[in-house]
């Protein structure tokens, strides 16, 4: 294992305590395969974008990635909130962590952090991310077959889309963020128009918020010692 991966990894082994894991998927035998793949790849995408979004607030170089940064950390704790409860709902178990692939994408990133190269390379990592999910939604809408989590993909679309327009092409367009996103089965704001970023996240968050921030901070110190 790499320097750069050992730090990731251990960053990400802490962001994992911030998962959770229900019982055995669509008890009531409604399940298809793309039912509950979708719910398992959105959360993990999910908690991949909360990650790059706190680090690129702390080791982005520009005004306009830290800004994508919180946006992305904001609407995808509301998503990812909506999520695990539709998760645990219809008893579907989820990762406890993002993917091999979207770890060692935003390891890539973070070895970068502090300088210009980050902020390009965050770039374009993210739309390359954004433009996977916005694909697995457009399935799930085309394919699924639970209409509930049919209606929750229909529900994160013009989010996602959203995201994209931010970091498409790799160029940061902050401008396009609404003070607030509508998600979830109940289409509750995110976000009121005058409640800072930093205190948007949902209560139900904010115990893995704190624990992927610490994780990443001391991946941040390794990353630094094993540079030395």
């Amino acid at each position: 294992m790499t320097r750069t991966h050992r730090w990731a990894a251990t960053a990400f082994t802490c962001l994992a305590l911030t998962g959770i894991a229900a019982g055995p998927a669509f008890a009531g035998g409604t399940d298809t395969a793309t039912d509950s793949a979708f719910l398992r790849a959105a959360h993990q995408g999910n908690l991949a974008e909360i990650a790059a979004g706190q680090d690129a607030q702390k080791n982005a170089t520009t005004a306009c990635v830290k800004k994508v940064g919180a946006v992305l950390v904001r609407d995808h704790t509301k998503l990812d909130a909506d999520t695990k409860a539709l998760a645990n709902k219809l008893g579907v178990d989820l990762p406890v962590a993002p993917t091999k692939e979207q770890q060692e994408k935003l390891a890539e990133v973070m070895a970068k952090a502090g300088t210009k190269a980050y902020d390009a390379a965050w770039l374009r990592v993210q739309a390359a991310a954004h433009e996977k999910t916005l694909a697995r939604i457009d399935n799930q809408i085309a394919h699924g077959k639970n209409a509930q989590i049919t209606a929750a993909a229909k529900a994160a679309r013009p989010v996602v889309a959203m995201h994209l327009d931010m970091v498409r092409g790799g160029e940061c367009r902050a401008g396009h963020a609404p003070k607030a996103i509508h998600a979830g089965n109940g289409g509750q704001a995110a976000l009121a128009a005058e409640v800072p970023v930093a205190l948007a996240v949902p209560a139900v968050a904010v115990g893995g918020v704190i624990v992927a921030a610490g994780a990443f901070w001391a991946a941040a110190r390794m990353r630094r010692n094993d540079n030395r």
